[in-house]
């Protein structure tokens, strides 16, 4: 594995994860910060207004705009698993990518990307039959789809002629077979072991699991989480490695 290029790299973030009076992320303070930023679109979190305002928020910073579909579950914020079929993800995101591109419109901004959320993003990346729902959205968009390299979301993304952008987390640990592990509920990560994983990623094209097997990783994106409490100090730490300061 060769060492990625800091110039080919962004930052991206889950955001617009709120529901009426109530945020879970750092948005306003993370904008500065990253590239990218992953929009709610009403399954998991999100409301329209909560579309509305962070699709203004991110074209005020200069951010690319993607669209980030969950599963139906407001009270498990998409994080519990749920049996579909093939047709039922491509339907339930291409429903959520037409919400936030309502609010695209309105504020003349672009569709960057798709990337699943929560449990859908590792359903699919297990499910060649389920990801293909994904992949046909984006191919209708003209878009990429953002996800974990080597997996399913690679595999169908490449053979239907989709571009696949390639992710490293830097607040979530990876088991020994290089899958997310993730949790119910988030936690705070130490700045300093995000810019280690981002430099060792960047220098040498692996990281390390959980269990201390070497991984290797081809991305193009960083992703950190909006909703931990010291998201900002994390992700002010990865753009430090990325901008090679």
């Amino acid at each position: 594995m060769t060492a990625q290029r800091r110039d080919d790299i962004s930052v991206n973030s889950d955001m617009g994860e709120a529901l009426g009076l109530h945020t879970f992320g750092n948005d306003p303070a993370l904008m500065p910060v990253i590239d990218v930023a992953n929009v709610a679109c009403g399954f998991h979190s999100g409301d329209p207004e909560a579309m509305d305002t962070t699709v203004a928020l991110a074209k005020q910073h200069g951010v690319s705009v993607g669209a980030h579909p969950g599963l139906p579950d407001l009270v498990g914020f998409g994080r519990r698993e749920m049996k579909l079929t093939p047709s039922e993800v491509e339907s339930l995101i291409r429903y959520q990518v037409g919400a936030l591109s309502g609010f695209l419109t309105k504020h003349d901004v672009p569709l960057s990307h798709i990337k699943p959320h929560g449990s859908l993003y590792g359903m699919l990346a297990r499910d060649e039959e389920l990801m293909l729902g994904a992949v046909k959205v984006a191919r209708d968009y003209g878009v990429p789809v953002f996800g974990l390299a080597g997996t399913a979301h690679q595999r169908v993304a490449e053979r239907e002629g989709v571009e696949f952008v390639g992710e490293l987390y830097v607040d979530l640990n990876y088991n020994s077979e290089g899958g997310l592990i993730i949790l119910r509920q988030p936690h705070e990560t130490d700045p300093a072991a995000a810019a280690e994983r981002t430099r060792r990623a960047l220098e040498t094209g692996t990281i390390l699991s959980v269990d201390g097997t070497e991984l290797a990783i081809d991305f193009g994106s960083i992703c950190v989480h909006s909703d931990t409490a010291n998201s900002v100090e994390v992700a002010t730490a990865v753009r430090a490695v990325v901008d090679g300061r």
